[in-house]
C-alpha cells in the first residue's frame, strides 16, 4: 500500500488520537482548557438552590407541613357523627364494606360501629365541628380550611406515607419538598432549602425516603435537624482545626470539585460543592436557629414551651416559624405514634388524648404567630396524616379503629387557601365522601398551584419517562379551596 493511499485513510479522529505533539494537539488542549474555564465560570454563576421563577404568579412562597404520622382519627377530632354514636356496637350495613379491604380487619366476618366518646361543638363563622380534644385548634377555625373528604389509595403505613409525601407508593420518587425546592430554589443561602424536624418516640415508618430527592439531585433532599447536640452530626469543627485551616480546606475542595465538574458535567458534583459550603455556613446559622432563648416569654407561652432547651413538637413548631422567616422553602414536622388500634400503648381512650394535648396548642400558636408577623399570607401550613380511621371498631379490640383510606380529615391555612370553610361532606357514619372528594394527588396539584407551579409542567425525564409529583393519574387543582 503506497503512502498516498495511507494518508487518504487517516481521518480527523485518527489525527487527534495519534498526534501527541504538534498543531492538532495544541489546538485540542486549548479547546479543552477553554471549555473547563467556561464550565467553571458557569458554575460560579449557578447555585443549585438559587431562587427560580415560578410558572405563574404564586400566592405562597413557603410551606410548613405538620405531618401526624400514623393516621389521626377524624372521628375523634373533626367529624361529628351523632348517627355513629347512636349505632354504637351495631353492625355496619353490608353495603358500606362489601368488597372493601382493611389492614387488620376482615369485612366478611361482620364489623361493629364504634361511636366517639368525645363531645363536639361548632366554632367560628364556618360552624366547623371540633371535639373537646382540640380546644386550641377550635379557636383558629376561621383561619383554616378543613377538608373532610380526603382520599388515598394505600392502607399500610409506609406505602401510604410514601404516597402522601412523594405521590407514589413506590420507593425512589422525589418528595414534595424536593420537587418544590427543585422548581423554586430557596431564598436562604445559609440553611438548606428543605428542612425536616421530628418529634415522638421514633422516626416515621418509611424513614428518610419520605424526604428523599429520588431521581432529582441530592441537593434537593430534606435535611433533618436534630433537637439535641449538633443540629447535624459532625457539623462542628474539631478543636484542633483553626478557622484559617478550615477555610483553606473548603477552598481547596471547591477547586478540586470545580475541576472535576468541568471535566464530567456531573450534577452530583455540584451538589457536593454546595453541601461542603452549606455545612461551613451552617456552623454559624444552625446553632443560631436552634437557640430559641432569645424569643420572648410571651412567644414561648403561646406555643406552650416551658423549657427552651427541651425537645418537643411545640419547639419544632416555633423552629418552623424561625425557618420560614429566614427564607427556607419547605419545612416538614413529623410527629409519630398516631396509630390507634386499641392496644395497651396506642388507644383512643388514653393515648389519643395525650397526642392531641401535645400538638393542639403548638399548631394553633403557629397559625397565630405567623399571622401576627405577616407571614401567614405567604406561608402554606398543612396538618394531617397518611390516612384516617374506620367508623368500625377492630374485631380484636373494641376500643381501636383500623386504617381508613376512603375519607379522612386534613386542614390547610395561609398561602392562598380560603380560610373559614369546611370542604366536602361524608356520610352519616363518616365512612366515605358524599360530596366533593379530594384525592391526595388533587392536594398535591393544589399545593403546587399556590406556589406558582403547574403540576403537569414540573417534570423530570428519567429512564425514558417524564416523572411528576402527581404522576400520570388524573389530578386537578381544587379551585373551591382557593381564596
Amino acid at each position: 500500500m503506497n503512502s498516498d493511499h495511507q494518508l487518504r485513510r487517516v481521518t480527523r479522529r485518527h489525527l487527534f488520537q495519534r498526534c501527541s505533539i504538534g498543531v492538532a494537539a495544541i489546538a485540542l488542549a486549548a479547546l479543552e482548557d477553554a471549555c473547563r474555564v467556561s464550565a467553571a465560570d458557569d458554575l460560579k454563576l449557578r447555585h443549585p438552590l438559587e431562587p427560580k421563577l415560578p410558572h405563574f404568579a404564586p400566592k405562597a412562597k413557603n410551606v410548613i407541613y405538620l405531618f401526624m404520622a400514623g393516621g389521626p382519627s377524624q372521628l375523634e377530632t373533626f367529624q361529628y357523627k351523632p348517627k355513629l354514636a347512636e349505632w354504637n356496637g351495631r353492625p355496619i350495613p353490608e353495603n358500606y364494606v362489601a368488597g372493601k379491604r382493611f389492614a387488620f380487619m376482615d369485612s366478611s366476618h361482620g364489623l361493629n360501629l364504634l361511636g366517639s366518646k368525645h363531645s363536639f361543638k361548632q366554632y367560628g363563622e364556618s360552624g366547623a365541628w371540633v371535639s373537646d380534644l382540640l380546644p386550641h385548634t377550635a379557636g383558629i377555625v376561621d383561619d383554616i380550611a378543613i377538608v373532610a373528604t380526603c382520599k388515598t389509595d394505600l392502607f399500610n403505613h409506609a406505602p401510604a406515607k410514601l404516597l402522601m409525601n412523594t405521590g407514589s407508593g413506590q420507593f425512589g420518587r422525589p418528595s414534595m419538598g424536593s420537587w418544590i425546592t427543585y422548581g423554586l430554589g430557596s431564598e436562604c443561602h445559609n440553611l438548606p432549602g428543605f428542612v425536616v424536624l421530628q418529634s415522638g418516640p421514633r422516626g416515621p415508618r418509611g424513614g428518610a425516603v419520605l424526604w428523599g430527592s429520588g431521581i432529582l439531585p441530592t441537593t434537593y433532599q430534606g435535611v433533618p435537624l436534630r433537637s439535641q447536640g449538633d443540629p447535624i452530626v459532625n457539623l462542628s469543627t474539631p478543636p484542633s482545626i483553626g478557622e484559617v485551616q478550615q477555610q483553606m480546606l473548603v477552598n481547596a475542595l471547591r477547586e478540586l470539585n470545580e475541576k472535576r465538574l468541568a471535566d464530567t458535567g456531573d450534577e452530583e458534583i455540584s451538589t457536593r460543592i454546595n453541601a461542603y459550603e452549606m455545612a461551613y455556613q451552617m456552623q454559624t446559622s444552625a446553632p443560631d436557629l436552634m437557640d430559641i432563648r432569645g424569643e420572648s416569654r410571651a412567644t414561648l407561652d403561646l406555643y406552650g414551651i416551658k423549657d427552651p432547651a427541651e425537645a418537643s413538637f411545640a419547639r419544632n413548631c416555633l423552629l418552623a416559624r424561625r425557618l420560614v422567616e429566614r427564607g427556607v422553602r419547605f419545612v416538614q414536622l413529623y410527629d409519630t405514634n398516631w396509630d390507634h388500634h386499641g392496644g395497651t400503648t396506642e388507644n383512643l381512650e388514653q393515648h389519643l388524648p395525650e397526642k392531641c394535648r401535645d400538638i393542639d396548642q403548638p399548631c394553633a400558636a403557629l397559625i397565630r404567630d405567623l399571622k401576627q408577623r405577616g407571614l401567614l399570607e405567604e406561608t402554606i401550613v398543612i396538618w394531617g396524616g397518611e390516612f384516617g380511621r374506620t367508623p368500625m371498631g377492630e374485631v380484636r379490640e373494641s376500643t381501636g379503629r383500623n386504617h381508613h383510606i376512603d375519607a379522612f380529615t386534613m386542614w390547610f391555612a395561609g398561602g392562598g387557601f380560603k380560610a373559614g370553610q369546611v370542604y366536602g361532606e361524608t356520610d352519616e357514619f363518616g365512612f366515605g365522601a358524599v360530596d366533593r372528594p379530594v384525592h391526595v394527588r388533587d392536594l398535591h396539584a393544589t399545593l403546587l398551584h399556590l406556589l406558582g407551579l403547574d403540576h403537569q409542567r414540573l417534570a423530570v425525564r428519567s429512564q425514558g419517562l417524564d416523572f411528576r409529583l402527581t404522576g400520570v393519574n388524573p389530578a386537578a387543582v381544587v379551585k373551591d379551596l382557593l381564596a
